[in-house]
């Protein structure tokens, strides 16, 4: 099953948006997965994880480690805190990856 995209006037290129997905964490990751398993087409995927395992095991093409100096790769252990360090750590990176961006949907979860 393939999923798509599409617009109302593919003759040009000009005015395709540009989408972006990211996926924030093991749950965002997961969203991600799912939706590029099912052939999601049409849209650049991102993961943004302080885990370095999970980001390893991503199928997403584009995979960001945050907070490295904080967690060391090691993920945040469910502390909001630690989460929100890592983000700013890398603030930086992560703007650069939205650049150009028309639309971005981030998909997370908020159990912890």
């Amino acid at each position: 099953m393939t999923f798509s995209i599409e617009f109302a006037d593919d003759a040009s290129n000009e005015y395709e948006a540009n989408i972006k997905v990211v996926g924030v964490g093991g749950s965002g990751g997961n969203a991600v997965n799912t939706m590029i398993s099912f052939g999601l087409e049409g849209v650049e995927f991102l993961v943004v994880n302080t885990d370095a395992q999970a980001l390893n095991s991503s199928a997403a093409p584009i995979k960001m480690p945050i907070g490295q100096t904080i967690t060391r790769g090691l993920g945040a252990g469910a502390n909001p805190d630690k989460g929100r360090k890592a983000a700013l750590e890398d603030v930086t990176r992560i703007k650069e990856c939205l650049a150009g961006a028309d639309m971005v949907f981030i998909t997370a979860g908020m159990g912890g």
